[in-house]
C-alpha cells in the first residue's frame, strides 16, 4: 500500500485527494495495542448545566434503557428490548442524537444501542427518546471501549462512527479512536457483510483512518467511484456538528466498510 501523502489508490478504481498531507505513521506511532480497552477516546465529559428535565431522566429513563455491562451480555441482544427486531446496530459518540434518533424513528423494527461519555449527550438523547416514544434504543453512558468488549461476537449489522474527535495534534493520534486495534474489536462484533460507517470532517483523520481500514484484514472499503466518499448514505441524517462544518468550508467525507 503506499505511502498516505493525501491521495490513495484504491483497486485502480477510485482516486482519494483529501488536500493535506499526513504521514503513515505506523513505525512512529508510540501507543501499545494491548492498552487499547483502557483508553479514553474522549476529553472532557461535561459541558453547559443540565436542565432539570434532563436531571429527571437520568433518574428515571436512564436505568430502564442502560444495558447493564456487570452482567455478561445475552447471546441475542435483542432480548434487551421487549418488542421483536430483525437486527442491531451501534452509533459510537453520538453527540447532539439527531442520527441516532432519525435512525431508530425510521426503523423501528430495528434495535440500537448509543454510546457516549458526555453527560450533556446523554440528557439530549434521554429527552429526544421520551418525546419520541422510541423503545427500540439502549443508551450507554461510559466510554465505548467498555461496551465493545462487553457485546458478544457478530451481534450487530452496522455500527455508525460520526464525526469523532479528530485529536489533531500528532502527539494526541494514539487517542483516534481509529486504531489498527480498534478495528479488530469493531470486526469481532459485526456480523460477517456488516458495516463500519464512518464520517469526519477533518482531512488528516479521513487519510488516518483509510490507511488502517486498507491494511486491515477484516475490512474492505466499498467505494468504486469518487461520490461514493464525497456524498452521505442514501438514508444518512444530518448532524448539527456537520451543518457547522460545512458552514466553516470543511467538506466532510463518508466511508463506508463492509466486514470480510
Amino acid at each position: 500500500m503506499p505511502r498516505a501523502s493525501g491521495a490513495f489508490q484504491y483497486s485502480g478504481a477510485v482516486v482519494v485527494s483529501f488536500g493535506a498531507r499526513t504521514n503513515d505513521d505506523s513505525m512512529n506511532e508510540r501507543h501499545d495495542s494491548n492498552d487499547q480497552s483502557q483508553r479514553a477516546f474522549f476529553g472532557r465529559r461535561k459541558g453547559h448545566p443540565l436542565r432539570s428535565r434532563q436531571v429527571a431522566l437520568f433518574d428515571t429513563l436512564l436505568p430502564r434503557i442502560a444495558p447493564d455491562l456487570s452482567k455478561p451480555a445475552p447471546a441475542d441482544l435483542r432480548t434487551l428490548f421487549a418488542q421483536p427486531l430483525d437486527g442491531m446496530r451501534l452509533e459510537i459518540g453520538f453527540g447532539g442524537a439527531e442520527h441516532l434518533i432519525a435512525q431508530a424513528a425510521a426503523n423501528p423494527r430495528t434495535g440500537f444501542i448509543g454510546s457516549d461519555a458526555f453527560v450533556n449527550a446523554i440528557g439530549k438523547a434521554l429527552v429526544a427518546i421520551e418525546d419520541n416514544s422510541l423503545a427500540n434504543i439502549r443508551l450507554h453512558f461510559g466510554d465505548a471501549s467498555e461496551l465493545i468488549d462487553w457485546l458478544p461476537a457478530g451481534a450487530l449489522s452496522r455500527i455508525d462512527l460520526l464525526y469523532p474527535d479528530p485529536w489533531p495534534k500528532r502527539r494526541h493520534w494514539k487517542r483516534r479512536f481509529v486504531q489498527d486495534d480498534s478495528l479488530k474489536r469493531l470486526a469481532r462484533i459485526l456480523e460477517s457483510g456488516g458495516e463500519l460507517r464512518f464520517a469526519t470532517d477533518i482531512a488528516d483523520y479521513a487519510a488516518y483512518a483509510l490507511a488502517r481500514v486498507l491494511r486491515s484484514k477484516d475490512f474492505i472499503w466499498t467505494a468504486e467511484q469518487a461520490s461514493d466518499w464525497r456524498q452521505p448514505w442514501p438514508d444518512f441524517a444530518g448532524t448539527r456538528y456537520e451543518a457547522k462544518a460545512k458552514r466553516e468550508g470543511r467538506a466532510p467525507a463518508y466511508f463506508i466498510f463492509r466486514k470480510i
